[in-house]
């Protein structure tokens, strides 16, 4: 059999899903930051490393790992965005042949448990709405800072209609002026690379464009979910100036209203069954006219779902 000329293509490495909990005992007061941290690097220099085994230039993973986990400690987490930006940093002017690499978390809220009234010093209960999202990608020389959110699960009993759309012969979807719209929010958004440098209070940011896409969601009387998508990543950019563009999945998590006629009972859009597939996924972005597109900034990140 003859020899198959093959090539290395794109290629990463590095430790992921590091829990890194930091926790603030300066005062009988404690505060929290629950992260979930994956650091993996590029570099053209470590192609011997798949080619023959030579790990002569391989930052080990376990050394991402505990490089994770001492920064958490010497720099703190100000913010999730931050400590991934001291992470990129670290690692790209540390090590000469590491030209780049993707840095992500995702954040696990805490809020305090209420005792007697008072929320309590030191101990907490997990919040369950939705999960933060944050990104450092550094390639070709550029930083690039992205947040988000995802499983940011909403749902209005009314105030939705779906009307209007072509029909065949294969279509059975019966038109409606009122039904409930459910979806399980993932969205993130790319900041501008000038306002990265100017600084940015991440945190303050994250709250406003929750409560954004939240009021936009619950406010807009939606023809189609494609509409809500866009108004809610348009709320986002005119909330923030810092934001160059939103991108969003969201299935549609379907509520189809249950026949009781069979047991003599009538059902005015009140009992409904939860669908959990099939369902529709609609996914956009929402860009801020006159922004220079990075597509660099997006890749490699996860998928929506």
């Amino acid at each position: 059999m003859s020899e198959v000329s093959v090539s290395l293509g794109a290629n990463k490495y590095g430790k992921a899903e590091n829990r890194v909990v930091r926790i603030y005992r300066d005062t009988p007061r404690h505060e929290i930051v629950d992260l979930n941290v994956s650091s993996q690097l590029r570099g053209a220099a470590l192609i011997d490393s798949y080619l023959t085994g030579d790990n002569a230039l391989v930052v080990a993973t376990d050394t991402q790992k505990n490089t994770a986990f001492a920064f958490a400690k010497q720099h703190g987490i100000p913010s999730a965005e931050e400590y991934l930006l001291k992470l990129s940093e670290h690692f790209v002017s540390s090590f000469d042949w590491i030209e780049g690499g993707l840095w992500q978390t995702e954040q696990y809220e805490w809020q305090r448990i209420v005792v007697d009234g008072r929320p309590h010093d030191h101990s907490f209960v997990r919040k369950g709405q939705g999960t933060r999202l944050a990104a450092v990608q550094v390639i070709d020389g550029a930083t690039h800072v992205i947040g988000g959110v995802k499983d940011l699960t909403v749902l209005k009993s009314t105030g939705s209609e779906f009307a209007g759309f072509p029909r065949d012969r294969y279509t059975t979807l019966v038109e409606t002026d009122d039904r409930i719209m459910a979806t399980s929010v993932t969205g993130r958004w790319r900041f501008l690379p000038e306002a990265v440098e100017a600084g940015i209070d991440y945190n303050g940011l994250y709250a406003e464009v929750s409560a954004v896409l939240l009021s936009t969601f619950a406010t807009l009387h939606s023809l189609a979910l494609q509409q809500t998508l866009f108004a809610m990543g348009k709320a986002a950019i005119q909330a923030r100036p810092e934001i160059a563009e939103v991108r969003f999945a969201m299935p549609n998590k379907h509520h189809f209203l249950s026949d009781l006629a069979p047991f003599g009972l009538e059902n005015p859009g009140e009992v409904f069954y939860a669908a959990d597939r099939p369902y529709g996924l609609i996914e956009g972005t929402i860009i801020r006219d006159g922004t220079a597109a990075a597509p660099d900034a997006w890749l490699d990140l996860p998928a929506f779902v």
